[in-house]
Protein backbone atom coordinates (compact mmCIF):
# COMPACT_ATOMS: atom_id res chain seq x y z
CA UNK A 1 0.00 0.00 0.00
CA UNK A 2 2.91 2.34 0.77
CA UNK A 3 4.24 1.96 -2.81
CA UNK A 4 0.79 2.73 -4.24
CA UNK A 5 0.51 5.88 -2.12
CA UNK A 6 3.96 7.03 -3.27
CA UNK A 7 3.02 6.38 -6.89
CA UNK A 8 -0.18 8.43 -6.57
CA UNK A 9 1.76 11.25 -4.90
CA UNK A 10 4.32 11.24 -7.70
CA UNK A 11 1.62 11.30 -10.38
CA UNK A 12 -0.12 14.22 -8.68
CA UNK A 13 3.16 16.10 -8.50
CA UNK A 14 3.82 15.55 -12.22
CA UNK A 15 0.30 16.64 -13.21
CA UNK A 16 0.42 19.71 -10.95
CA UNK A 17 3.82 20.72 -12.32
CA UNK A 18 2.65 20.34 -15.92
CA UNK A 19 -0.43 22.46 -15.32
CA UNK A 20 1.37 25.25 -13.47
CA UNK A 21 4.14 25.31 -16.08
CA UNK A 22 1.61 26.49 -18.66
CA UNK A 23 0.28 29.42 -16.63
CA UNK A 24 1.08 32.89 -17.87
CA UNK A 25 3.79 34.63 -15.82
CA UNK A 26 4.05 38.37 -15.21
CA UNK A 27 7.73 39.18 -15.50
CA UNK A 28 7.53 42.92 -14.99
CA UNK A 29 5.11 45.82 -14.58
CA UNK A 30 6.18 49.37 -15.36
CA UNK A 31 3.77 52.12 -14.26
CA UNK A 32 4.04 55.77 -15.10
CA UNK A 33 1.78 58.54 -13.80
CA UNK A 34 1.29 62.02 -15.14
CA UNK A 35 -1.41 64.43 -13.96
CA UNK A 36 -3.51 61.67 -12.41
CA UNK A 37 -3.50 59.43 -15.47
CA UNK A 38 -1.53 56.19 -15.47
CA UNK A 39 0.04 54.01 -18.13
CA UNK A 40 0.96 50.38 -17.50
CA UNK A 41 3.43 48.31 -19.50
CA UNK A 42 3.21 44.64 -18.57
CA UNK A 43 5.71 42.01 -19.69
CA UNK A 44 4.32 38.47 -19.88
CA UNK A 45 5.86 35.08 -20.56
CA UNK A 46 3.72 32.14 -21.67
CA UNK A 47 4.17 29.06 -23.80
CA UNK A 48 1.67 30.31 -26.38
CA UNK A 49 0.57 27.48 -28.61
CA UNK A 50 -1.56 28.95 -31.36
CA UNK A 51 -5.10 30.27 -31.12
CA UNK A 52 -6.31 27.59 -28.70
CA UNK A 53 -3.85 28.35 -25.87
CA UNK A 54 -2.29 31.78 -25.46
CA UNK A 55 -1.99 34.62 -22.95
CA UNK A 56 -5.03 36.70 -23.81
CA UNK A 57 -5.31 39.42 -21.13
CA UNK A 58 -3.95 41.18 -18.10
CA UNK A 59 -5.80 43.36 -15.64
CA UNK A 60 -5.34 45.69 -12.70
CA UNK A 61 -7.38 45.10 -9.55
CA UNK A 62 -7.69 47.02 -6.30
CA UNK A 63 -7.25 45.43 -2.87
CA UNK A 64 -10.99 44.60 -2.75
CA UNK A 65 -10.78 42.74 -6.08
CA UNK A 66 -12.54 45.53 -7.95
CA UNK A 67 -11.51 45.91 -11.57
CA UNK A 68 -9.54 49.06 -12.44
CA UNK A 69 -8.45 48.26 -16.01
CA UNK A 70 -8.11 45.38 -18.46
CA UNK A 71 -5.83 44.91 -21.47
CA UNK A 72 -7.13 42.30 -23.89
CA UNK A 73 -4.57 40.51 -26.08
CA UNK A 74 -6.18 39.54 -29.37
CA UNK A 75 -3.68 37.05 -30.78
CA UNK A 76 -1.02 34.53 -29.73
CA UNK A 77 2.63 35.49 -29.37
CA UNK A 78 4.16 32.12 -30.22
CA UNK A 79 7.44 33.59 -31.51
CA UNK A 80 7.63 36.67 -29.27
CA UNK A 81 8.47 35.66 -25.70
CA UNK A 82 8.46 37.41 -23.38
CA UNK A 83 6.34 40.24 -24.75
CA UNK A 84 5.22 43.61 -23.41
CA UNK A 85 1.90 45.33 -23.99
CA UNK A 86 0.75 48.65 -22.62
CA UNK A 87 -2.47 50.35 -21.65
CA UNK A 88 -2.91 54.05 -21.05
CA UNK A 89 -5.49 56.40 -19.60
CA UNK A 90 -5.86 54.30 -16.45
CA UNK A 91 -7.55 56.01 -13.51
CA UNK A 92 -6.39 54.81 -10.11
CA UNK A 93 -8.48 56.39 -7.34
CA UNK A 94 -6.72 58.94 -5.10
CA UNK A 95 -5.54 57.52 -1.81
CA UNK A 96 -5.20 53.96 -3.11
CA UNK A 97 -1.95 52.44 -1.85
CA UNK A 98 -1.98 48.94 -3.36
CA UNK A 99 -3.04 47.47 -6.67
CA UNK A 100 -2.56 44.03 -8.20
CA UNK A 101 -1.76 42.96 -11.74
CA UNK A 102 -3.09 39.59 -12.87
CA UNK A 103 -2.63 37.67 -16.13
CA UNK A 104 -4.96 35.33 -18.02
CA UNK A 105 -4.59 32.59 -20.60
CA UNK A 106 -7.29 30.87 -22.64
CA UNK A 107 -6.88 27.45 -20.99
CA UNK A 108 -6.06 28.14 -17.34
CA UNK A 109 -7.91 31.41 -16.76
CA UNK A 110 -6.64 34.01 -14.30
CA UNK A 111 -3.36 33.02 -12.69
CA UNK A 112 -3.49 33.19 -8.89
CA UNK A 113 0.10 34.48 -8.79
CA UNK A 114 -0.21 38.22 -9.20
CA UNK A 115 2.07 41.21 -8.80
CA UNK A 116 1.35 43.25 -5.66
CA UNK A 117 2.20 46.90 -6.34
CA UNK A 118 2.72 49.29 -3.44
CA UNK A 119 1.94 52.71 -4.92
CA UNK A 120 3.81 54.44 -2.08
CA UNK A 121 7.15 53.02 -3.32
CA UNK A 122 9.04 53.56 -6.55
CA UNK A 123 9.79 49.87 -7.07
CA UNK A 124 9.34 46.41 -5.67
CA UNK A 125 9.36 42.77 -6.75
CA UNK A 126 8.57 42.72 -10.50
CA UNK A 127 7.46 46.37 -10.73
CA UNK A 128 8.67 49.95 -10.99
CA UNK A 129 6.83 53.27 -10.88
CA UNK A 130 7.68 56.64 -12.38
CA UNK A 131 5.80 59.82 -11.58
CA UNK A 132 6.19 63.00 -13.61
Amino acid sequence: MKGFTQLISLLLLVVTSAVSANNVVIENVYLSEKNGSWEAKVTLRHADNGWEHYADAWRIMDSNDNLIATRVLYHPHDNEQPFTRSLGNIRIPDGMTNIYVEAHDKVHGWNTQRVNIDLTRSSGPNYSIRRQ
